[in-house]
């Protein structure tokens, strides 16, 4: 038997299970392996890691279709509903994430952070989408347009266990730009440390805009080398290798903060 079919997929999203997006990399990574998809049954984007004590399941033409977020999707296809996958993946998410401060906010690279949790492999990916002069819910991708990021995840989802690459990274977060007059490269990026969310107030409302996007034109981004932003802006596919958060560190710092308040509170050692 051909080693692709043993190779156990669970496939998830955060724009819900019905989107061009899940279809497009479903389609592709059953030339890969075995396929089960688990995903909400409507738009969960931005949720983050949001986890529900109870969520409705039904039965769906692709898998599963949960009423909760993707990691109510991961805990649920992982420890119930599809067999022990090898490698989970997240997308395709139509809009990229990229960032630092998106790792925790994005739904699609939540899903691959709860796998990671399990002690499983996993890759989260997503579309850059170009607005133009609409705003973002107005643009609609058709599945051709996800062709860069599908290619770039069915590779990974197929080679990267093998190759090691797990060894040192949790989860890969893919960005890709739509499709050009030819395959784009892929370059291994680190996520960029731009933060520029602000917040004007309304009347009775608080109006929060990220400007990050507003400055991705290739010729003057100011996103330095290296970074995942950079990179899918000059139209190549951004693959940052990342390791679960709240990994601690000992800090120097830390223990002499703790030893002061040892010798305030009077607290043994």
């Amino acid at each position: 038997m051909d080693e692709r079919d043993d190779l156990e997929i669970l496939l998830t999203n955060d724009d819900g299970i019905e989107s061009t997006g899940i279809r497009a990399l479903y389609e592709a990574l059953t030339a890969v392996g075995n396929v089960t998809v688990v995903a909400p049954a409507n738009d969960q984007s931005a949720v983050g890691r949001s986890i529900s004590h109870e969520v409705d399941v039904t039965e769906h033409e692709l898998g599963y279709a949960i009423g909760g977020t993707p990691a109510d999707c991961v805990v649920a296809g992982l420890a119930e509903l599809g067999p022990v996958p090898d490698i989970v993946v997240s997308g395709c998410n139509k809009g990229a994430n990229l960032g630092e401060y998106v790792l925790g906010r994005s739904g699609t690279i939540s899903a691959a952070v709860e796998a990671a949790f399990f002690g499983v492999p996993a890759i989260a990916a997503s579309l850059y989408v170009p607005t133009g002069d609409l705003a973002f819910h107005e643009v609609e991708m058709a599945p051709e347009e996800y062709a860069e990021a599908v290619r770039a995840t069915a590779f990974l989802t197929e080679h990267a266990l093998e190759s090691g690459v797990f060894e040192e990274a949790a989860y890969l977060n893919v960005n890709a730009p739509v499709p050009g007059d030819e395959p784009a490269p892929i370059t291994i990026t680190q996520p960029s440390r731009r933060y520029e969310m602000d917040a004007v107030r309304n009347g009775d409302a608080v109006v929060l805009h990220d400007r990050v996007w507003e400055e991705m034109d290739p010729e003057a981004i100011p996103d330095p080398e290296g970074t995942d932003r950079r990179t899918v802006a000059e139209g190549r596919i951004s693959v940052s290798p990342l390791t679960a958060p709240h990994t601690t560190h000992r800090h120097e710092a830390l223990d002499r903060l703790v030893d002061r308040y040892h010798d305030a509170v009077g607290a043994g050692r």
